[in-house]
């Protein structure tokens, strides 16, 4: 009888292990982009063209009353020569830990942009990526920003906000580098709609950088229809190399207001999808460097995890504007490019 109760109490504690083990879980997962880039003269292999590569861990627990412990480390990498993206940083992609209940989702750390995330999730076909990539052109002050606060409500008729602080930490002074994104959503079938605005204060003497872009796309079954509208202001409001990369008589100079407008489409055929997209830049200093990005691409699926993919953006720049063609990791070299990849997630 006592080696019955045994073998009884053994298998009741074998089956009650995966009950435990299901209240915490850790995922690993990444994606690994190479491609080859053709700009200005240059050819190139290279990662993360459309989409960056990055190595991930993500884990919850849960806590109970459908409370949940959270966080995120994802580190960037360059496939091509295996060093770590964003100049070096471990976990430069993402790392924060928070806590996820029905009353939204409250996280602390190094946190995506919420008006980046706006632009390249809803208003961009290329999502950022290869050479059509939208940020190419459209104003953003950082795709990522440190020290952030974050917190997302629940979701209620297919609308959520998001609120995100970010405490500077730059310098002594207080208000410096300090930042406040706000972001509405809205969900509905084959529509998506975001507004979403990003504040931080500028440098000593200089006014304060915002971005703000209304965007949506909709899903016509046949094609998926995009646009977006930004107004920028401040210095660092707008994409910008000092280094004057077409040699022109006068250097370069950055945007304090601009004005972003983009529309574009996808259509899938089966595996393959094909992309386009139009942005204007419109300057409205006394220089008034406008800019134009007209971009095509198309991408392949071999799996649900593996795709090919080419493209190619070329931008016509007025008035001595320096904008140049990059992707989902690189600034570019010039005013044009073509892309040719492979990227897979795991």
């Amino acid at each position: 009888m006592k080696k019955i109760c045994l073998v009884l109490a053994t298998f009741s504690t074998i089956g009650a292990l995966p009950a435990v083990h299901a209240q915490s879980s850790v995922d690993l997962y990444g994606l690994m982009d190479a491609g080859l880039v053709q700009e200005r003269g240059i050819s190139k292999l290279t990662s993360g063209v459309s989409a960056g590569s990055r190595l991930g861990f993500r884990g919850t627990e849960a806590l109970g009353d459908g409370w949940q412990a959270v966080f995120t480390l994802e580190a960037g990498l360059l496939s091509d020569t295996g060093r770590s993206d964003q100049a070096g940083q471990l976990f430069g992609r993402q790392a924060f830990v928070g806590i996820n209940s029905p009353l939204g989702m409250l996280t602390v750390g190094r946190q995506y942009n919420l008006q980046s995330q706006a632009l390249t999730d809803v208003a961009d076909p290329f999502e950022g990526g290869m050479a059509g990539a939208s940020t190419n052109l459209a104003g953003y002050s950082a795709t990522r920003i440190d020290n952030t606060v974050r917190y997302t409500s629940p979701e209620w008729r297919g609308v959520t906000g998001t609120v995100m602080y970010g405490v500077g930490e730059h310098t002594g002074i207080a208000a410096d580098q300090r930042s406040l994104g706000l972001a509405l959503g809205y969900v509905n079938g084959p529509l998506t709609l975001r507004l979403a605005r990003q504040s931080r204060g500028g440098d000593v003497g200089k006014a304060d950088v915002n971005n703000t872009i209304l965007a949506g796309n909709y899903n016509f079954g046949v094609a998926t229809a995009f646009a977006g509208y930004g107004r920028n202001t401040g210095d660092g409001s707008s994409m910008f190399f000092a280094e004057n990369p077409y040699g022109a008589a006068q250097a370069p100079a950055q945007s304090t207001d601009s004005r972003d407008a983009i529309v574009g489409v996808s259509v899938p055929l089966g595996a393959t999808t094909l992309l386009a997209s139009f942005i204007h830049k419109d300057d409205r200093d006394a220089a008034n460097r406008d800019a134009q990005q007209l971009a095509i691409g198309a991408t392949y699926a071999l799996s649900k995890r593996s795709k090919v993919y080419v493209a190619y953006a070329h931008i016509r720049n007025r008035n001595d504007a320096a904008y140049m063609v990059g992707n989902a990791t690189e600034v570019g070299s010039g005013d044009r490019a073509f892309n040719i990849g492979l990227r897979h997630a795991f």
